[in-house]
């Protein structure tokens, strides 16, 4: 089966630093372009974090301090890899709640203007716990009938979630072959930022997704209580949470 495609898509996987979409740092991207006539470019690269690597991440990925230490920061390749990714879809493995948040992080550290605002997300694990409930690796046995060789290794991991994909719509009809619908069908909520700290309600309003004004209209909060803007800048969420947050403001303060 070809991937029915109005745009390139491209499927990534991000090996880091840790778990943490505030704090880690990528250590080895792989990504994989397939473009609306089927063609294909693959490309990985090592990444020095600039911080060390903890024993726990190594562990499970194999990358150490000195395997990264000749290789190069993010801010120096990161506005290659957002030209290769204009304008394209992205798809990975758990990439709505982990790698898409993680790579929006280090783009606004390396301070590279990528605007992901009008591109479709698919997640490919979503749609597999929808169907199925497995890990990456029982669902590459499940629905490709072969092992993951090199789990967690970036090239791996991206080109197994692609075959996945491919393997479930050819498993299940209600799949639509169509970007648009996987995007929608993957995606457990509507997120406003990446990290999901804010969503938009069944009417389309932006509401916190968290502590005390959980449920709430983010700009109703904002009016009420406007020390809460300050509090979130001046704490540990993400600068795409903190960014979204701030563009809520100034446009509620320019509509007055």
């Amino acid at each position: 089966m070809k991937l029915n495609l109005k745009n390139p898509i491209v499927f990534f996987d991000l090996e880091t630093t840790g778990t943490n979409i505030n704090s880690d740092r990528i250590v080895e991207i792989c990504y994989l372009k397939v473009y609306p006539n089927g063609n294909e470019e693959t490309k990985t690269m090592r990444i020095n974090p600039e911080m060390h690597i903890p024993a726990e991440a190594s562990a499970v990925h194999g990358i150490y301090d000195e395997d990264v230490a000749d290789c190069p920061a993010f801010k120096e390749v990161a506005r290659g890899i957002a030209n290769d990714i204009e304008g394209c879809d992205l798809a990975g493995f758990n990439s709505n709640r982990f790698d898409i948040p993680v790579l929006a992080e280090e783009f606004l550290r390396a301070d590279v203007d990528i605007d992901m605002s009008r591109r479709k997300f698919v997640d490919v694990q979503v749609i597999f716990h929808k169907m199925e409930q497995r890990t990456l690796s029982a669902a590459y046995k499940f629905y490709c009938g072969k092992n993951l060789e090199d789990a967690h290794t970036a090239e791996a991991d991206t080109r197994a979630t692609y075959e996945v994909l491919m393997s479930q719509l050819d498993r299940y009809p209600d799949l639509q072959n169509d970007v648009t619908f996987l995007s929608d069908y993957s995606s457990f909520n509507k997120n406003v930022d990446f990290a999901g700290r804010m969503v938009y309600d069944d009417k389309g309003v932006e509401v916190f997704n968290f502590g005390k004004y959980k449920g709430m209209s983010v700009a109703d909060v904002l009016k009420r209580d406007p020390g809460y803007y300050s509090w979130i800048l001046n704490s540990d969420f993400t600068l795409n949470t903190k960014a979204m947050l701030t563009k809520i403001r100034l446009r509620e303060i320019t509509q007055k």
